[in-house]
């Protein structure tokens, strides 16, 4: 049982995971900080330096605090847009990676099936 444990613990995907997952914790606390601390304080000037949080009306004894939804909703769409400009940004760094990646050498058989083409090729093209 310890091995099999032990197999799965230390498998590729598993390690590969858990890397993902303490560097997603890592960085949700840079994308709050960067939205906190420098979107939302923008927002405030921009709608006149209202505080969103406190919004809130009272309803009888019962006050309803809408502001935070509000300033939970606009969290998740600046962070969801920080997100998407990070991995765009890391798509386009990908991309210029793979583009410099040389191509292989054609194999024994790829080099023969080559000139198979290329003679069949200039066979016809007597024959026309």
């Amino acid at each position: 049982m310890f091995k099999a444990f032990k197999e799965f613990a230390f498998r590729g995907n598993v390690v590969d995971l858990a890397i993902g997952v303490i560097l997603g914790a890592a960085f949700s606390s840079i994308i709050k900080a960067l939205v906190n601390s420098i979107f939302m304080p923008l927002i405030g000037i921009v709608i006149g330096g209202v505080n969103v949080k406190g919004l809130s009306v009272s309803v009888g004894s019962a006050e309803l605090l809408y502001g935070q939804f509000l300033q939970a909703t606009i969290e998740f769409i600046l962070i969801a847009f920080a997100l998407f400009l990070f991995v765009k940004a890391i798509n386009r760094f990908r991309s210029k990676e793979e583009v410099t990646e040389e191509v292989p050498e054609p194999t024994t058989e790829e080099k023969l099936l080559t000139e198979i083409r290329d003679a069949l090729v200039s066979r016809n093209d007597d024959r026309i």
